[in-house]
């Protein structure tokens, strides 16, 4: 197939939100996960959703849209299980693989597509990472073809930082405007913050 896909992990149990998933939270109109497959899908040639199960409501929100959705049965296990399962169920031939977290919703398209034109101003394979404008680090990170095995070999609710380590070497940093690489929102508190921000933005 060739080009950039896109996964978006997005199995976990939302915990920390005490019973409202966030993915489902309405994000200019849509739920949160619909939004970010969207912008995916504007962004890179292939996208695929790591979700608990087809009959999870998560997979409701993706109907209609043209993107691989992938159950994860173990997702209990961590984050790893979307990796894991979300790389190995791929077409094959892709060059790279950007990880979107779920939960970040001040990323968009623009954002992602920063983030692949960093990987392509490389004359060789290299992992992108995004960062706040003050150089913090931050999501979504590019990985190149070569990573995809340390990728499925991934245990555990450590996300990919194993493999970020193992190549600093070759790891290019991408800045996006403010902190919308590092807005991850996991907690109603959270939510209620960032919602107040956005409303005062709009007025």
């Amino acid at each position: 197939m060739g080009g950039i896909a896109i996964l978006i992990p997005a199995a976990g149990a939302s915990r920390r939100m005490r019973g409202t998933d966030k993915l489902l939270i309405d994000v200019g109109g849509k739920p949160l996960l619909r939004r970010q497959a969207e912008a995916a899908l504007a962004a890179a040639n292939h996208v695929c959703v790591a979700i608990p199960g087809h009959d999870h409501p998560r997979a409701a929100t993706l109907a209609g849209l043209p993107v691989q959705v992938v159950e994860v049965p173990d997702a209990a296990l961590g984050m790893s299980s979307s990796f894991r399962r979300g790389v190995v169920l791929m077409p094959n031939g892709l060059e790279a693989i950007m990880v979107l977290p779920a939960d970040m919703p001040d990323i968009d398209a623009d954002d992602l597509r920063a983030v692949i034109d960093g990987y392509r101003r490389s004359p060789r394979p290299v992992l992108v990472q995004a960062t706040a404008e003050d150089g913090s680090p931050g999501h979504p990170v590019l990985f190149p073809s070569d990573c995809f095995p340390a990728l499925v070999a991934l245990t555990g609710d450590h996300g990919a930082k194993g493999v970020l380590t193992a190549n600093t070497h070759r790891l290019r940093q991408v800045a996006l405007p403010g902190q919308r690489a590092l807005t991850d929102l996991d907690t109603p508190e959270a939510w209620a913050r960032w919602q107040a921000r956005r409303k005062q933005a709009a007025e």
